[in-house]
């Protein structure tokens, strides 16, 4: 992670967060350590709990307590009360600054309200539907401090969501079901960047792409980029490996399992386990449930088998790596940037959901290019001009 090993290096000389309580909800991975570390170079005082029961390293979490004095609540496989009892006990350390992966530090936070609350600076927000939790929260005039939304920076979209999403949701698809894409219809649900990243990968790797969308733009984007574009229930009679990307809620039902091959395959890219309607899907299992691969379980009814994969979880992480290092190495970078921002700006920046300042995005994307050893065109004095005159 070359970008984020500069800001690392850069925060050891010049301590910009020192003393500053930092709560991270996060996928506690090798890669996420890295970002911990960052922080703690910078001065920092950083916590960590799981984003997701599935994807906690237990051995990096280990080695951030034993070896860096990191406090780390998580342990691969907890239950929801486990993780609750987590979040809670990092905001039980009164952080200034939280960085969330769905928004339940913040969330949690402001439902317990007094000191852990009024203490805030600040925090930042990568997923889709941590912002969509943040921003209902602002609409109520409910959100006391001011959220970089990281998610929508365009080095994120760009690197993250869209590369990042699309290689290691199908890895893991292809790890926990070793299916043949080729030749197989991919029902990809949600054309946001991520779901785009998606039927990207899925086109090139030879499989017919159908796409679903409650967006009118989206949706014509996805068709003017040569994909069949319909309903779920249209689709539903038509896929054979279905892929949720919307961070909404119960996008897959009973309707549409109803509808649905025998053998097809259901798994969930978005950030939460709530995109597959699981308690529907349990209700139909007639002929029963069992666990034909480690991670693929399968439910019978009707003469017909469907098989979800990593427990409706997000499959890119509960049965696979997640994002490779280097696509990391750019979301990381631009949440220890941003952090950066909130604290030299303590006291400025309003309470509201807030884009991440261009700088910091051309920063990310200077950093990343000179990691790459590409070099690209500066504007002549006469260029830069003429871009900013009117005549």
């Amino acid at each position: 992670m070359p970008v984020l090993r500069k800001v690392r290096e850069r925060f050891a000389a010049e301590r910009p967060l020192d003393g500053i309580r930092v709560a991270a909800c996060l996928h506690v991975t090798a890669e996420t350590a890295n970002l911990i570390l960052t922080l703690q170079a910078g001065g920092a005082r950083a916590s960590l709990c799981a984003a997701n029961p599935l994807s906690t390293q237990d051995d990096v979490a280990a080695a951030l307590v034993a070896r860096h004095g990191v406090e780390v609540r998580a342990v691969r496989g907890e239950d929801l009360d486990t993780y609750a009892a987590h979040v809670k006990a990092l905001l039980g350390g009164q952080p200034q600054l939280t960085i969330d992966d769905g928004a339940d530090l913040l969330m949690t936070a402001h439902l317990a309200g007094g000191p852990v609350l009024t203490g805030l600076i600040g925090g930042t927000e990568e997923t889709t539907t941590g912002l969509l939790r943040l921003r209902r929260l602002e609409a109520e005039q409910g959100l006391a401090c001011p959220v970089l939304a990281v998610n929508e920076a365009r080095t994120e979209r760009a690197l993250n969501d869209r590369h990042g999403t699309g290689q290691s949701t199908l890895d893991g698809i292809v790890r926990a079901s070793n299916v043949l894409l080729a030749g197989h219809t991919v029902v990809v649900i949600g054309y946001g960047w991520a779901g785009l990243g998606v039927a990207e990968r899925a086109r090139g790797a030879g499989a017919a792409v159908i796409v679903c969308e409650i967006d009118p733009l989206r949706a014509l984007e996805a068709r003017m980029s040569g994909y069949e574009v319909m309903t779920a229930l249209e689709a539903a009679e038509r896929g054979d490996v279905f892929i949720t990307v919307t961070g909404s809620r119960r996008v897959l039902r009973s309707e549409h399992f109803e509808r649905m091959k025998d053998g097809a395959l259901l798994a969930n890219a978005g950030h939460f386990d709530v995109e597959i309607d699981l308690p529907a899907l349990r209700a139909l299992a007639t002929g029963g449930v069992r666990t034909v691969r480690p991670l693929v379980e399968q439910y019978g009814f009707d003469g017909r088998r469907l098989n979800l994969l990593a427990h409706g979880r997000v499959v890119n992480l509960a049965a696979a790596e997640g994002h490779p290092a280097a696509v990391m190495d750019v979301s990381f970078t631009l949440q220890a940037l941003c952090v950066e921002e909130l604290v030299a700006n303590r006291g400025v920046l309003e309470p509201g959901v807030l884009p991440v300042p261009a700088a910091i995005d051309r920063e990310v994307g200077r950093l990343k290019l000179a990691a790459l050893g590409v070099e690209i065109d500066e504007p002549t004095p006469e260029q830069a001009d003429y871009r900013e005159s009117w005549g």
